[in-house]
């Protein structure tokens, strides 16, 4: 289809009282050549979209550029389907955050014409439609991964279901009672009922469950996964559509707490787990496993090897009432006994703290702060010394039985430590990757995907092993798009807690494949119909996009070219950034258009005013721009703001362009990154920091000093800081002096 551009100005909010607004429309329609031009007094109102609708249908306009308010508001008013739509802020850009009159006018100026550019330089996305699997594979049979089947099954969907177990039910298949979850001041304990759970997902047509099974591999993406199920030595493929990770958790290795605890050198010390197994095998009576005598005294360690950085340096959120509950099996199991909680902190959020009130009042449970430093055996006794944390005192105390309190591992966790191992092994050369191939043993996978940047889930950093979900920003999203991680794989937390995470990961697996039916990007993007479109006929084969990409999406052919995978894309342009040759593209997003729009931002040829290229992150840099202009914060006019997807689809040539032609700094502005990053693309703040280090050859061959290139990370809600920033920026080009290249 042709294009035909119509640029829209609106002259409400103050935009027409700012700024000569016929002064634009000449710009537009002769400098700029755009066919269509047109004002509206207040162009989100009835009157003014159904100007843009007539347009579009009398006139054939369809690449539509709206000067006016931020893109981030009137989103419903300004959608017009089939039409490439630029939204240029001029209200918030030139108008609320420059002082000058003058300034504002060419500001506007500015911004127009890199809207106007950015809509000859696009086209028109089309979706990447392929024929889809509407099925979701639960890979683990607990809690989790039942609820979360249960609720893509009432949705609709086909669920196929994958536990190595014999049998579904997971880890609450150990427990012998549950904490409450609805009257929590009687203090009466929850029945583990799993039976009718079980059933409701065996009995329902929508779900296939595979028992003592395993996945043997993944591959493809969202919406066309090829997954390879094995049990009992023979394999089958099946299509999936998305897929969610339940896997749980495994008890922490209290073989590593023996020498403050005494575990495994003192039978009647156990973990909370195992503490459990005896409970349920005497149907709550309490016998010490060394002599299977009815204890009348239990000391409870809470935490033994939790919030420690040699052990486990998180809280695993559930280890608190767990005590509490097996602190009734002891006075429940024997009414003469005494349970004794040794503390550092009790942790029951929300409803639970009812529960831990009862528990201080429910008659032979006892709680005290303080941190157990030893254990010794006398007779036939456990002698436990404590240090109280309220007295200040040390104190010793006999006990028949010590629980540890000793936390939850992911499932993840192993897999996870082993592949590091692989990579700093690998990164030392050939001969250091086979000797730890030989001398490690190799765990046991669990979801074996067939991508070039490994067989799990990418996980947090910092080692804990759980799967990282982008936690602050989008719940359940790990970095492999379409495969969701739910409960203990994701984060510590209860039962009833990981039903609930359930649900959310069921939701976000159907809306994965909704959006992938409709060719559409999954998040955060979620509107997005574009795709990466390489022109590999230019390739070099050298690695970097495949290497970059935070989502797995480019995979390699025997040759080393990279081969897209459309539905893992998540839009974040990291590829066309990474990419030295210039060759990754989208049809509305591309270096060369990037490039255009600040060639043609105005440079003032006098020395004395400096002119600034601001390229920020759409998810929190700019908004937080927008917000300090909402606030009426003044902004230094040498500015010039362009939006990037992400900071991580920065390119280094444009440094070089605009610095050539005369531009006298540039200021990056990304998310946060690091262990508790706030980047929606993941790493892409981060890998623009890298290639920033690398930008000092490029200002070395055009004798530029480096710190005429900056970068800062903002958060969303910081806008306070955006004046801050540009002031110190300013500063440090004010002392460097003008581009040389100015004029020219």
């Amino acid at each position: 289809m042709e294009k035909k551009i119509g640029l829209y100005i609106c002259k409400g909010c103050g935009i027409g009282e700012a700024v000569d607004v016929e002064k634009i429309q000449n710009i537009a329609k002769n400098a700029l050549r755009v066919p269509v031009v047109a004002v509206s007094d207040v162009l989100c109102s009835s009157q003014g979209v159904e100007l843009i609708k007539k347009d579009i249908a009398e006139q054939g306009v369809n690449s539509i550029v709206i000067a006016g308010c931020s893109p981030r508001v009137k989103t419903y008013e300004f959608t017009f389907p089939g039409c490439f739509v630029e939204r240029v802020p001029v209200r918030e850009l030139a108008i609320w955050s420059i002082e000058d009159a003058s300034e504002k006018q060419l500001a506007a100026e500015d911004y127009i014409k890199m809207g106007v550019i950015k809509a000859q330089k696009a086209d028109i996305p089309e979706p990447y439609i392929i024929e889809i699997a509407k099925s979701i594979l639960v890979v683990g049979g607990g809690i989790s991964g039942m609820t979360a089947a249960l609720e893509a099954a009432r949705a609709g969907y086909d669920v196929v279901v994958v536990e190595k177990e014999p049998e579904l039910g997971g880890f609450a298949r150990k427990l012998y009672k549950r904490v409450p979850t609805d009257d929590f001041t009687k203090g009466v304990l929850g029945e583990v009922n799993l039976e009718p759970l079980i059933n409701e997902v065996t009995s329902n047509p929508k779900i296939k469950v595979y028992t003592s099974s395993k996945i043997e591999r993944i591959d493809g993406q969202p919406g066309d996964f090829d997954v390879t199920i094995a049990k009992e030595g023979s394999t089958e493929t099946i299509k999936i559509g998305a897929i969610i990770q339940a896997t749980g958790w495994k008890p922490y290795d209290a073989k590593k707490l023996a020498k403050k605890y005494g575990y495994g050198k003192f039978k009647d010390v156990v973990t909370n787990f195992e503490f459990e197994e005896i409970a349920k095998n005497n149907n709550g009576v309490i016998k010490r496993p060394s002599d299977h005598r009815v204890v009348k005294s239990v000391l409870f360690v809470q935490c033994a090897g939790q919030r420690d950085p040699e052990h486990i340096p998180y809280c695993s959120g559930m280890c608190c009432a767990t005590t509490l509950k097996q602190a009734r099996y002891v006075t429940d199991g024997n009414p003469d006994a005494t349970a004794m909680v040794i503390y550092k902190d009790i942790r029951t959020p929300g409803k639970l703290e009812y529960y831990y009130k009862e528990a201080q009042n429910t008659p032979g449970v006892m709680l005290a702060k303080g941190e157990v430093t030893g254990i010794k055996e006398e007779w036939d006794k456990l002698i436990v010394t404590v240090e109280d944390s309220l007295l200040g005192e040390k104190v010793e105390i006999e006990a028949e039985m010590v629980v540890l309190a000793t936390g939850m591992v992911p499932t993840t966790k192993e897999p996870q430590d082993y592949l590091i191992g692989l990579a700093e092994a690998a990164a030392k050369g050939d001969e250091a990757k086979a000797k730890y191939i030989e001398t490690t043993k190799k765990p046991e996978f669990i979801l074996n995907l067939g991508y070039r940047q490994g067989p799990e889930l990418p996980f947090l950093e910092g080692g804990f092993g759980f799967v990282d979900s982008n936690f602050i920003c989008f719940q359940y999203e790990t970095r492999r798009t379409g495969i969701y991680a739910v409960g203990p794989v994701r984060q510590p937390m209860n039962m009833t807690e990981s039903q609930e995470d359930a649900r959310g990961a069921a939701l976000k697996a159907i809306q994965c494949i909704e959006h992938v039916a409709k060719g559409m990007a999954v998040h955060p993007r979620a509107w997005d119909t574009s795709y990466p479109e390489p022109n590999l006929s230019k390739c070099t084969a050298c690695k970097r996009c495949t290497e970059e990409c935070p989502f797995g999406a480019i995979d390699e052919d025997e040759k080393g070219i990279p081969f897209y995978k459309p539905n893992r894309c998540r839009r974040c342009g990291t590829c066309m950034g990474a990419c030295p040759e210039r060759i990754v593209s989208f049809k509305d997003y591309s270096v060369d258009m990037i490039g255009s729009m600040l060639k043609n931002v105005s440079v003032p040829s006098e020395d004395e005013r400096p002119r600034i290229i601001v390229l920020c992150c759409e998810n929190d840099a700019f908004p937080a721009t927008e917000t300090a202009a909402f606030h009426r914060l003044k902004l230094d006019p040498a500015l010039r703001f362009i939006q990037l997807r992400c900071l991580g689809s920065m390119n280094l040539v444009w440094i070089a362009d605009a610095l050539s032609r005369g531009v006298d700094g540039m200021l990056l502005l990304g998310c946060k990154f690091g262990e508790n990053y706030q980047c929606h693309f993941a790493k892409g703040s981060e890998l623009a920091k890298y290639r920033l280090g690398k930008v000092q050859e490029t200002l070395d061959r055009l004798q530029l000093e480096s710190d005429r290139v900056q970068m800062y990370e903002v958060a969303i809600d910081e806008y306070w800081r955006i004046p801050d920033i540009v002031n110190e920026f300013m500063e440090k080009i004010r002392q460097i002096g003008p581009n040389p290249f100015k004029g020219f």
